[in-house]
C-alpha cells in the first residue's frame, strides 16, 4: 500500500518509526491513512504498518 504525505498527522495515533517517510517530529504519522496487518494477529510482535516506506532524505 502506498499513500501521500500529508500536511497534517492523524490524531490520536503515536508513531516513533523515524526512519518513515510519514514520521514527523513529535511521534506522528502524516500518512493520510495507514494499514496494519496481518488480520489475524495474535499479539503486539505479530502486527506490521504496512504504511511504511524508507525515508529516502536527511532529517535535521
Amino acid at each position: 500500500m502506498h499513500v501521500n504525505n500529508s500536511d497534517e498527522h492523524i490524531h490520536r495515533v503515536k508513531c516513533t518509526v523515524n526512519t518513515c517517510q510519514y514520521y514527523a517530529e513529535g511521534d506522528y504519522c502524516t500518512a493520510p491513512s495507514i494499514e496494519i496487518q496481518p488480520r489475524n494477529a495474535k499479539d503486539t510482535q505479530e502486527t506490521d504498518c504496512a504504511t511504511f516506506r524508507p525515508y529516502q532524505g536527511m532529517r535535521g
